[in-house]
C-alpha cells in the first residue's frame, strides 16, 4: 500500500519542479513510511510513498522500464501477480524485481489499457509513456484505492491519492463546492462524483484516465461495471458449492504477503468468513483482532471470541469507551473532506489496533452491498411489491395522505414507525430509496439553507444521482437496482472511503476479499431468491457457510459497529452541540440559517426530536471546514 501523487503538462511540457512533486507526496507519509522517491521529466514528475508489502528490500518507485520509456507509480496490490509475470515472460519480457509493481509496466507494453481487464486486485495508479507523452490513471473496478485530480491555473494537471496531496500544492485554489455540502448533508459522506473543494475530481470506481500531450482533457472512461441483469443456472447446490469456491480463492489471494497478515474480526458473518477461509488456508495461526465496546448493548466480544476459538486464532482485543470521541480531529485529519459515518471511529481504533502486530489485515467489507445483507434491501423490496399493485397517482393520493396524517416517532418501536414507511410509498422507487440510505432528508435541508445557499444550489438535489443510477441500472429487480445504486455510491464514497483513511492513517493495508471482482461478478448473477429469501439477507452465502460456522454466527441479528453519537450530544458533547449555531466557520459560509440549527440542538438536547446524526454532520462539517478553507 502506497501514496502516489504527480503533475502533468498536457500542453506545454514545462518543467517541473521535483521538490513541488515530494512535498506532495511527503503530504501522504503515512500511507507509505518504509520509503519514498520522486521522478520528474520535461512536463511530468512522479513522486511515491511506500509500504513495503510484497518485495520489501526490492520493487522501488516510480520504477521505470530498462530502456526508460515507461514510469509507474502504483498504489495497491495485484493479487494475480505471479500468473501475469508467467504470461508475460513467456511473451519475452524480463523483470528485475520480485514484486507487483513491474507487472504493470510489462503489462502495458503488452496490452495498453486493455491490461486493465487481467488484474485482479485494489489499486490506483499512474503511468507515463514517453513515446506517446501520455499520462494513464486507473482505478480499480470497486474503487478501494482512491485518486483524486484538478487542472491547476497553469495548465497541470495535478493527481494524489488523498486530497491533502493536491492541498500541498501552492496553486490549488481552495474554493468551497456548495453542491458537496448538500451531498454530505444528504448522506453523511462526499461521494465520488463530487468533491467539497471546487474544480478537484475523484476518478470513479472502475474507470481511467487516459491524457495526451496537445490533446484536450478528455472525460475518464468506464472499463468495468457490476451487471445485474444476467442470471445465473443451476441449483441452489451446485450454486452454493460455486459460491464457496469463489469466497476461498478471494481470501487465499489476499493472504499474499511478506509481512505479517491479521484479520479484523467482529463476530459478524463477513469477517468470520474470512477468518475461517484464513484457518483453512494457512498451516499457521491466524492473527485477529477485535474491538469491544463498555457498553453491552454494542458489545461483540463474545461472539468474536467463539470464532477465534473455534478456528484457533491468536487473538486479541482491546475495549474503547462508548464516549471515545476524543478521536474527532484525527479523523478530520485523515478524511480531508467532511465524513459523519461515526463507526470510523470504531474502525480507525480495530485498524490501530492490528497494526501492533501485523501490517495488513483482512477485512469483511462488501458482502453486504454484493449479496443484499443490508436491511434496508428487505424493506426496498417489500415496498416495491406494494408499488407494483397500486398506479402511481394512486400511490400518491393514498399513502401521501395518510404519511402525512400519521405522527412521528422516532421513540416507538420500530414497527410503529408507520410514517416514514407510508411516506415512501408514496414516492416512485428510486427517490424513496434515495432517501432511505440518507441522513438528513431534502426538507430538513432546505429549512437549514439559507436562501442564498438554495439559489447557489442551482437546483442541485443529492436524491437525483441515486434515483438515475437505479434508473439506468443493468438490472432484472427492484433488489438488483438498489445494490446496483449502492456500488455506484454508498460503496465507494461511504464504506470504502472509510476503510481506506482510517487504514492508511495507521500506515495498515486493509484488504477486501469479499470484494474480488469475480466474487461480486458471480453474486450479481445470483437469483433475488438466493441473495434475500424469508427476511434473511445473504442468503446462500449464509446457507454455504453452515460447514464452517455455527447458526448464532451465521443467523444472529446483525449489530456492525454502533457509535451512540445521540446519547454524545445530550451528554458530553451537549456543548458542541448548542455551539453549532454559532460557530462562525458556519454561518461566515452564508450557507445556514442559525436559528434552525439552534432549534435542531435544544429539541436533540431536550428529548423531544432525534436530530443526532445531523448534529454529527455539523460537527464534522465545521471542522473540516476549518482545515480546508480556514
Amino acid at each position: 500500500m502506497c501514496g502516489i501523487a504527480g503533475l502533468f503538462h498536457p500542453q506545454t511540457p514545462k518543467p517541473v519542479d521535483p521538490a513541488r512533486v515530494a512535498a506532495m507526496a511527503d503530504a501522504l507519509a503515512h500511507r507509505g513510511p518504509d520509503g519514498s522517491g520522486v521522478w520528474t521529466a520535461p512536463g511530468v514528475g512522479l513522486g511515491h510513498r511506500r509500504l513495503s508489502i510484497i518485495d520489501v528490500e526490492g520493487s522501488p518507485q516510480p520504477m521505470q522500464t530498462q530502456d526508460g520509456a515507461l514510469t509507474v507509480i502504483f498504489n495497491g496490490e495485484i493479487y494475480n501477480f505471479a500468473e501475469l509475470r508467467r504470461e508475460l515472460a513467456g511473451r519475452g519480457a524480463h523483470f528485475r524485481t520480485q514484486g507487483d509493481t513491474e507487472v504493470l509496466l510489462h503489462g502495458w507494453a503488452a496490452w495498453g489499457p486493455a491490461l486493465l481487464d487481467r488484474l485482479n486486485g485494489m489499486f490506483a495508479f499512474a503511468l507515463y509513456d514517453a513515446r506517446d507523452q501520455s499520462l494513464f490513471l486507473a482505478r480499480d473496478r470497486m474503487g478501494v484505492k482512491p485518486l483524486h485530480y484538478v487542472e491547476l491555473s497553469d495548465g497541470a494537471i495535478a493527481f494524489a491519492s488523498e486530497l491533502k496531496g493536491l492541498l500541498a500544492h501552492p496553486l490549488l485554489r481552495r474554493t468551497p463546492d456548495i453542491r458537496a455540502v448538500e451531498d454530505f448533508l444528504a448522506f453523511g459522506y462526499v461521494p465520488d462524483d463530487t468533491c467539497m473543494v471546487a474544480g478537484v475530481k475523484k476518478l470513479p470506481a472502475g474507470h481511467f484516465l487516459h491524457l495526451h500531450r496537445g490533446r484536450s482533457m478528455p472525460r475518464p472512461q468506464r472499463w468495468w461495471d457490476v451487471d445485474f441483469s444476467r442470471r445465473a443456472r443451476g441449483s441452489a447446490r451446485a450454486l452454493e458449492e460455486e459460491l464457496v469456491h469463489h469466497l476461498r480463492e478471494a481470501v487465499r489471494s489476499r493472504m499474499v504477503a511478506d509481512v505479517p497478515v491479521g484479520a479484523f474480526l467482529s463476530g459478524g458473518v463477513d469477517s468470520s468468513a474470512v477468518v475461517a477461509l484464513m484457518a483453512e488456508a494457512s498451516p499457521r495461526a491466524a492473527l485477529t483482532c477485535t474491538i469491544g465496546f463498555d457498553e453491552a448493548g454494542h458489545d461483540e466480544r463474545a461472539h468474536a471470541a467463539l470464532v477465534a476459538e473455534r478456528f484457533a486464532t491468536e487473538h486479541r482485543t482491546r475495549v474503547v469507551a462508548a464516549d471515545d470521541f476524543a478521536l474527532i480531529d484525527t479523523l478530520v485529519h485523515a478524511f480531508d473532506e467532511p465524513f459523519a459515518d461515526a463507526s470510523a471511529l470504531a474502525t480507525y481504533r480495530v485498524c490501530e489496533l492490528a497494526r501492533e502486530t501485523v501490517t495488513v489485515a483482512l477485512s469483511g467489507d462488501g458482502a453486504d452491498e454484493a449479496l443484499a445483507g443490508y436491511r434496508r434491501y428487505r424493506f426496498h423490496a417489500a415496498e416495491e411489491r406494494v408499488r407494483g399493485l397500486l398506479p402511481a397517482t394512486m400511490r400518491e393520493s393514498v399513502f401521501g395522505t395518510l404519511g402525512a396524517a400519521y405522527p412521528k416517532a422516532d421513540w416507538a418501536p420500530r414497527p410503529l414507525r408507520a410514517k416514514t414507511t407510508l411516506l415512501a410509498l408514496a414516492r416512485g422507487g428510486g427517490e424513496a430509496y434515495a432517501r432511505a440510505v440518507g441522513v438528513t432528508t431534502p426538507e430538513l435541508r432546505a429549512a437549514l439553507f439559507t436562501p442564498a445557499a438554495r439559489s447557489a444550489l442551482g437546483g442541485h438535489r443529492a436524491e437525483d444521482r441515486y434515483v438515475e443510477a437505479m434508473r439506468d441500472a443493468p438490472a432484472r429487480e427492484p433488489l438488483d437496482r438498489a445494490q446496483y445504486a449502492d456500488f455506484q455510491h454508498w460503496l465507494p464514497g461511504d464504506i470504502l472511503t472509510k476503510s481506506d483513511r482510517t487504514s492508511m492513517a495507521v500506515s495498515l493495508e486493509a484488504r477486501e476479499p469479499l470484494l474480488d471482482h469475480r466474487l461480486v461478478e458471480f453474486s450479481a448473477t445470483l437469483p433475488a431468491s438466493m441473495r434475500l429469501r424469508g427476511g434473511q439477507g445473504k442468503w446462500l452465502m449464509k446457507k454455504s457457510l453452515e460447514r464452517y460456522l455455527p447458526r448464532e454466527i451465521l443467523y444472529r441479528p446483525k449489530m456492525g459497529f454502533v457509535t451512540p453519537v445521540s446519547a454524545w450530544f445530550r451528554g458530553a458533547l451537549a456543548g458542541e452541540a448548542a455551539a453549532l449555531a454559532g460557530s462562525r466557520r458556519l454561518l461566515d459560509t452564508g450557507w445556514f440559517d442559525p436559528v434552525v440549527l439552534r432549534r435542531l440542538a435544544d429539541e436533540h438536547r431536550s428529548g423531544r426530536a432525534e436530530h443526532g446524526r445531523t448534529l454529527w454532520q455539523f460537527l464534522m462539517l465545521e471542522r473540516s471546514l476549518g482545515r480546508l478553507f480556514g
